[in-house]
Order: C-alpha cells, then sequence, then structure tokens
C-alpha cells in the first residue's frame, strides 16, 4: 500500500522541508511578499520532480541536500564577518532590514 517509487515522495520531502523552514524561520521573511515566498516554493519543488523524472531520485535529493553548503556559509561566515548581522537571530534588527533593502520603521506599511 505505501510506496516511495513515486513522485509524490519528493513533493512530500520539499513540502517538509518549507514547512519547517517557514514555521521555525518564518519571521525572518516578514516583509517578503507572499507571491515571492509561495513563487520560491513551486519553483523548488518543480526543480527537484524534474531532476527526480529526468536523472533520478538519488540526484535530486543531492541537488537538496546541496543547498546546506551555502546556508552553512551565509549564516556561519558572511552574515557575521562581512555583514555584522548574527546570521542565526537576525540581530541587530536594523542591519538585518538594512541588508534586505527593507523599511526600518516596522509601523509603515
Amino acid at each position: 500500500m505505501w510506496t516511495t517509487e513515486s513522485i509524490w515522495f519528493e513533493i512530500a520531502i520539499v513540502s517538509i522541508i518549507y514547512a519547517v523552514g517557514n514555521i521555525l524561520m518564518g519571521h525572518f521573511e516578514e516583509r517578503t511578499p507572499k507571491i515571492r515566498r509561495v513563487g520560491k516554493y513551486i519553483l523548488t519543488l518543480f526543480i527537484v520532480c524534474g531532476i527526480s523524472i529526468y536523472i533520478g531520485r538519488e540526484v535530486s535529493m543531492i541537488f537538496l541536500a546541496a543547498f546546506i553548503i551555502p546556508l552553512l556559509y551565509i549564516h556561519a561566515f558572511y552574515l557575521p564577518k562581512k555583514k555584522g548581522i548574527n546570521g542565526w537571530t537576525g540581530e541587530p534588527k536594523s542591519k538585518y532590514y538594512e541588508f534586505r533593502n527593507w523599511d526600518k520603521n516596522i509601523f509603515n506599511k
């Protein structure tokens, strides 16, 4: 009855990653337009599923896992050393908002 041999496995893996990411890290994307966030999810889903269909599941999972490398580089080196922003908490908020080109006055809409 249960099988991981269908494309739904890739859809589930990508969806779980995005769900957990939005639950734990969504507050860092508070000013990102919703359409951009949804678009990023759909694009990632299409890329991973396309790689799985045309090249193979192993390659698609390696592709997905490879995103750990830039994540660690950005959060452990680039943000703290180059920008003075804590890569895990996004503090100080003023520098983080400046880095994201967001208005620092949170009450402006």
